[in-house]
């Protein structure tokens, strides 16, 4: 019932192009600052003109927890105008486009959220002692507590501002648009995964890469049709990034910070662990772990069967009646 709840808004397939573009103008306008700060910086001659298609060099022009803020506020100003398009285009409260739930599940947003941020970060403390010659202590108390603050604001937001936007508006608008299932699920996946294609860690482990972020992708919106409802996929990935980007960084990651440790291992050895482990290993055993605990079942069914609007109206009847 998670794709059909768009049925209780207004879903006139040019709305759903109307939101997108809303939510790209939000991600435009918030991107000013930055702008604006690179071009300060290219006034007083502290530019190199010839690298500014080089989006590593880009992320080294400032200190990095101000890069920080300067990468997420884009994020955050998606946030807000697709919320802004849901409410006032579609004429739909932010609790439909969140869960089938009577109300957001914060239990499991938190379990999933410490589940994963404690054993991601477990991961990376078991890699560090086997492995101590790829990675240095990179620690120092007050940058490390000013990234604190900022990341604990702003990832969750820009993480957010994803999981509404594909797992949410876009697998609703595209599911009820054609009434399938798989479709959002599959187109949403691989729009995630290829927007990621500009990351720095596309140009260090090539584009084998993709199969991770499409995995991930596509991982998310499993989690999301068989829940009915954001609050994992919203846990996991606050969690994923914002345990991230506390505890390790690199050189040629997408978020450099001021974190415990960073890693000096060459990326171009990942290989298995670091792109088919997850997906191919990783994730389904999580979806098994949580299909137990909140007794998934029907997976043909929320997977792949039709999306039909004739359900809701029996809802609304039966609530109605009661």
């Amino acid at each position: 019932m998670y794709i059909e709840q768009a049925y209780k808004g207004l879903h006139d397939w040019w709305r759903y192009i109307v939101g997108v573009i809303i939510a790209i103008a939000g991600v435009f306008i918030f991107s000013v600052p930055h702008a604006a700060a690179i071009a300060y910086k290219q006034l007083k001659g502290e530019v190199d003109m010839s690298k500014l298609n080089d989006i590593n060099y880009i992320m080294t022009l400032f200190e990095s927890n101000i890069n920080l803020i300067l990468i997420l506020l884009p994020f955050v100003g998606g946030l807000i105008c697709l919320l802004l398009a849901v409410k006032f285009l579609h004429k739909q409260p932010l609790i439909q486009l969140t869960t089938t739930r009577k109300s957001i599940d914060w239990k499991r947003f938190w379990f999933v959220f410490f589940f994963w941020g404690i054993l991601s970060s477990g991961l990376v403390l078991l890699d560090y002692f086997m492995s101590p010659d790829d990675y240095v202590l990179n620690f120092n108390l007050t940058p490390f507590l000013i990234l604190c603050v900022i990341a604990i604001i702003l990832v969750p937001l820009q993480t957010s501002f994803e999981e509404y936007l594909f797992r949410g508006y876009l697998m609703q608008g595209l599911g009820i648009i054609t009434k399938r299932k798989w479709v959002p699920l599959i187109t949403t996946s691989l729009v995630f995964g290829l927007l990621h294609i500009s990351n720095p860690e596309v140009e260090k482990l090539g584009y084998i890469i993709m199969v991770y972020y499409i995995g991930t992708g596509l991982f998310l919106g499993i989690m999301t049709l068989m829940d009915e409802g954001l609050e994992l996929a919203l846990g996991f990935h606050a969690a994923n990034n914002l345990f991230t980007a506390l505890l390790v960084t690199a050189d040629w990651t997408a978020f450099q910070t001021h974190s415990i440790f960073k890693d000096l291992s060459d990326p171009t050895e990942a290989g298995f662990i670091d792109v088919f482990m997850p997906v191919f290993v990783v994730f389904p055993i999580l979806l098994f772990i949580f299909s137990k605990v909140y007794k998934w079942n029907n997976w043909k069914g929320k997977l792949l069967g039709r999306v039909e609007e004739q359900s809701v109206h029996e809802e609304i009847n039966d609530i109605g009646v009661s």
